[in-house]
């Protein structure tokens, strides 16, 4: 009990050396004050340029197909009439993202309005990540971890979209916060609290739940943190009961199976990208420097390591090594990870002493002025490839949940306007079946969906005769797009092949322009759509 209550007040004490009540910040007593009143100007201008980067031109280039799907999963929960028979409310993912976006469509919302809520979403995990690093590490810190995730490519594409990882994000975020204020005051309800926001992080996107095994990690690496298991039964309750309201959805829905199904596609998906697609990806995206910066406060400061890192860093392994070993990788899976990448950069910053640094360079140099140099080219290294990155694409070689796909909004805009009612259609695959429908609210079949139950999503019907379906006229329209093209050159050549035999007729046809190998432009065809008749 004594070293229970011990505990308790080293923790308090630590929390207010951290936010500067004593005059001072851990681990030394030397270090300039900062204002509070600069703090909180510098605040709004850090979330100024984060909205910024978020909401310019976000609305450019259209939907791409998860975006396609997750809003017209919001556009059947709140009835679109259009939509409803379009996009089934239950598939792979639980429903928070999509039930707060379907809140606008009854008010005539579309892409636009869902993209905006994706990037507040992604503003609020700005100051959610700045509350943690003030926490933990106190203001300066917590500045520079804000304007490092305001800058970050990683975060600034992902929440430009309507993704649910986002969304997950920012209440994983949330629970780790909720989590270190557990740790620094030790009053239960902070735990309760961080049960209820992992529930809500559950929510938002499945994957979440692997946050409970860095927790777990994070209290067994941590033997001097006292935790009771009434205290953690509690908080185990307030994350069921959060939770609970989506399989309950499910069982009176009659959609227990649905989610089954789903269950055991992920389970047998087929690896869509090689081993090392995370190691050569994320971290050009992340930002080299950044994670640079936090590698090299690791062993700096290792002399000040306590509690707090341990908990950052259980919450980077358990999702990295996961993913890494999970055979089906995607480019927005590991962006949990970036908020306390960016807390580990700003604490090298933020608590690394200016004289150690002058002392090891052997320079006569101000200190300050040389750390201050050092986060600003940090900062520098984000913003140059995040605004490349608001550029819209110029060609079909896109990552999956790394943008939007031109020219499908106005393939789709122009099917509803020139097709009849109860048309159908036949693309290459998926992906942009999802976006016509979405778009031109016509049902749209991908050729490439399976008819194995195991090797598709539940959600997509297959075409187990195309040619009996387009002599019996249910197929009028056969899609071409280079984006799916370039993933499947014989679904490609298929497509064709069936316009070809059914006297397919180019009705319209979407392009981009594109700089030839001798430096001119020229109109790329990406999106063509053909009439055929039996």
């Amino acid at each position: 009990l004594f070293r229970s209550r011990e505990y308790v007040l080293m923790a308090h004490l630590e929390q207010l050396i951290s936010r500067r009540v004593l005059g001072v910040r851990h681990g030394s007593l030397t270090l300039p004050r900062w204002s509070e009143a600069a703090a909180w100007l510098s605040l709004p201008a850090i979330l100024g340029v984060g909205a910024f980067l978020r909401i310019w031109r976000i609305n450019a280039v259209g939907f791409n197909s998860d975006e396609a799907v997750y809003a017209g999963q919001a556009a059947s929960i709140a009835s679109d009439p259009e939509l409803l028979e379009l996009f089934p409310i239950f598939r792979a993912h639980p429903l928070l993202f999509q039930s707060i976006l379907s809140l606008g469509f009854p008010f005539g919302a579309g892409d636009l309005f869902a993209r905006l809520v994706s990037a507040a979403i992604g503003i609020a995990t700005i100051y959610m990540v700045f509350r943690l690093a003030d926490l933990l590490y106190g203001r300066k810190a917590a500045l520079l971890a804000a304007l490092f995730m305001a800058l970050m490519p990683y975060h600034i594409v992902v929440t430009r979209q309507v993704l649910l990882d986002g969304p997950m994000v920012f209440f994983a975020t949330l629970t780790l916060y909720l989590l270190a204020r557990f740790v620094t005051t030790g009053r239960p309800a902070w735990l309760y609290a961080t049960g209820a926001s992992m529930g809500l992080a559950f929510l938002a996107k499945e994957p979440a739940i692997l946050f409970l095994a860095a927790i777990y990690a994070f209290f067994a690496l941590s033997p001097e943190i006292r935790l009771r298991m009434k205290d953690l039964a509690i908080s185990a309750a307030a994350m069921v009961l959060v939770i609970a309201p989506f399989p309950l959805s499910l069982f009176l829905a009659g959609k227990t199976e649905t989610g089954g199904q789903f269950i055991l596609w992920q389970i047998f998906r087929r690896p869509n990208h090689e081993w090392d697609f995370y190691p050569t990806t994320v971290p050009e995206v992340i930002g080299p420097m950044i994670i640079l910066a936090a590698i090299a406060g690791l062993w700096l400061l290792r002399r000040e390591r306590s509690w707090r890192e341990t908990l950052l860093l259980t919450w980077i392994v358990v999702p990295v090594v996961f993913f890494q070993l999970w055979p089906v990788k995607g480019f927005q899976y590991l962006l949990p990870v970036a908020p306390v990448i960016a807390v580990l950069a700003a604490r090298t910053f933020g608590r690394w002493s200016p004289d150690t640094a002058v002392r090891i360079l052997r320079r006569r140099v101000s200190g300050a002025l040389l750390v201050s140099l050092a986060a600003g080219i940090v900062a520098l290294t984000l913003i140059i490839p995040s605004w490349q990155r608001l550029q819209p694409p110029t060609d079909d070689s896109f990552l999956a949940g790394a943008g939007g796909v031109p020219g499908g909004r106005e393939a789709g805009e122009w099917i509803e306007e020139n097709t009849p009612e109860g048309a159908q259609l036949m693309t290459i695959g998926p992906s942009m079946a999802n976006i016509l429908q979405f778009y031109g609210h016509r049902r749209a079949f991908g050729l490439s969906v399976s008819s194995n139950p195991l090797n598709r999503n539940p959600s997509y019907e297959p075409i187990p005769n195309p040619d009996l379906m387009i002599r019996h006229n249910e197929l009028q329209y056969i899609v071409w797009d280079s984006f799916s093209a370039s993933r499947s050159s014989f679904f490609s050549d298929k497509v064709i092949l069936y316009a070809d035999r059914y006297n397919g007729r180019v009705v319209h046809t979407e392009t981009i322009t594109v700089t030839t190998p001798g430096g001119d432009k020229a109109e790329k065809p990406v999106i063509v759509i053909y009439e055929v008749r039996p």
